[in-house]
């Protein structure tokens, strides 16, 4: 997701307000954000979801539909999503 400089605070603050509920949904096994080090507008979450009905559940609540209204509000280009499988973890 890429924000406009003037509202990453309340990005972020946003975040810090939703990011529980969020990982306290059903399914939901760790919720992450990341900020990239060369263009600080452009940020990343990464959750990991136990099922994908589990994740489709979140984008079809309340939670989601609140917390994305006031998040593309921010935006300054498209947003781009992936589901993944993880095929490969070196701990």
């Amino acid at each position: 997701m890429s924000f406009h400089s003037k509202y990453i605070p309340d990005f972020l603050a946003m975040f810090d307000e939703k990011k529980a509920s969020i990982k306290n949904r059903e399914g939901c096994e760790f919720l992450e954000l990341y900020q990239d080090k060369n263009n600080p507008e452009i940020f990343f979450t990464y959750s990991h979801w136990r099922h994908v009905d589990d994740l489709e559940a979140y984008r079809n609540s309340e939670l989601f539909k609140n917390v994305w209204k006031q998040t593309k509000a921010m935006f300054n280009d498209k947003p781009y999503a992936w589901s993944v499988d993880k095929l490969v973890s070196l701990s």
